[in-house]
């Protein structure tokens, strides 16, 4: 089995689970090539699972055509079983080449079909990705598969290294620092909490605006932002509840990350959360930008140490049983065999 990838990405979700699905694919067996931007800071992670190809990708830069050519040579050299596009931009990129199925792999809602031309099928990692593809018009095979994380139990980073008191309740959300990912609700949930404390790990364009709320809330002595970290996993293993306060959040790698840490994860009922969660079963789930409901969801936590271990029992059934890296990367080799022209 071969494979090419087209990933354009930066940091994020995305890109781990891309760093999975290559591992994942390598441990099967799966010879990969990879034409990725340069000086990604996951780049190491899959140096041992796929030969990398690295250039700068700009739709205006004549760069477009020498990495067509170069991606036209490799094919001819590899020939390979299937060519994946991870999101809309890459898609671009896919030749119409007829040697080999031609997949777009999508892990957020797409505007439009312009960039799938060339595309045979497109991979959605939600049944409602998947739904708005088809009521955009495409009439080609649409499939549902899902991400599963590589994540595992890890040492948890001592509270002291964050100024965190061994006995408050630590809550812990993780994510890039933008609107959407709903941290201003985290933090109104936590005034309302006077023995818990927050870590947010990750950075972006939000955190000073975070930073202030925070004062302006009278809690920045307990809240602590820890910025971008290449492993979260030590500090979400530290926390007695793990959030996921986001108003649109297509799937939710990190719920799949704290399960597998097993710590209590609450979430908003954003579209993904609520497809993968059930309520009270594997987490807790409160209403999008609802600070009340999620500061209630906690408190039942804070109060109830076999609710936590229950619903830690509950996420490691449900990523054993929908999210495993065998069942994903067995439903990828699947697709790649049953749908390929060779």
């Amino acid at each position: 089995m071969k494979v090419i990838h087209i990933h354009f990405g930066k940091d994020g979700g995305s890109e781990r689970f891309f760093v999975n699905l290559v591992n994942g694919l390598a441990s099967k067996g799966v010879e990969q090539w990879a034409f990725i931007r340069p000086n990604r800071v996951w780049k190491k992670d899959i140096e041992n699972a796929a030969h990398i190809n690295e250039g700068t990708f700009n739709r205006i830069s004549l760069y477009r055509f020498w990495l067509a050519a170069k991606l036209k040579r490799k094919i001819g050299n590899f020939q390979p079983d299937a060519i994946m596009a991870w999101a809309p931009r890459a898609s671009r990129f896919l030749p119409s080449y007829q040697g080999c199925i031609k997949i777009s792999r999508l892990g957020d809602f797409p505007l439009r079909l312009e960039y799938f031309t060339n595309t045979d099928t497109i991979v959605c990692n939600t049944p409602d990705i998947a739904q708005r593809v088809r009521e955009l018009g495409w009439q080609k095979p649409v499939e549902v598969i899902s991400n599963f994380t590589r994540a595992h139990a890890a040492a948890p980073v001592a509270r002291s290294t964050l100024q965190t008191p061994d006995d408050a309740f630590l809550i812990v959300g993780a994510g890039r620092f933008v609107r959407r990912k709903g941290f201003h609700t985290l933090l109104d949930a936590a005034a309302r909490l006077p023995r818990a404390w927050v870590w947010i790990v990750g950075d972006g364009e939000e955190r000073q605006a975070l930073e202030q709320q925070a004062v302006a809330l009278g809690i920045a002595d307990r809240v602590r932002f820890a910025g971008w970290q290449a492993d979260t996993s030590p500090f979400v293993a530290a926390a007695d509840a793990f959030v996921v306060p986001s108003l649109h959040e297509p799937l939710g790698n990190v719920i799949l990350e704290a399960w597998s840490i097993g710590r209590p994860v609450v979430s908003s009922r954003a579209e993904g959360p609520r497809w993968m969660m059930t309520d009270g079963e594997d987490g807790l789930m409160f209403d999008v930008e609802d600070a009340d409901g999620l500061a209630q969801a906690l408190a039942r936590l804070e109060a109830d140490p076999a609710l936590r271990a229950s619903l830690v029992a509950g996420g490691t059934q449900t990523l054993a049983a929908r999210f495993s890296l065998d069942a994903i990367t067995d439903a990828y080799i699947e697709l790649f065999r049953s749908q390929s022209p060779r």
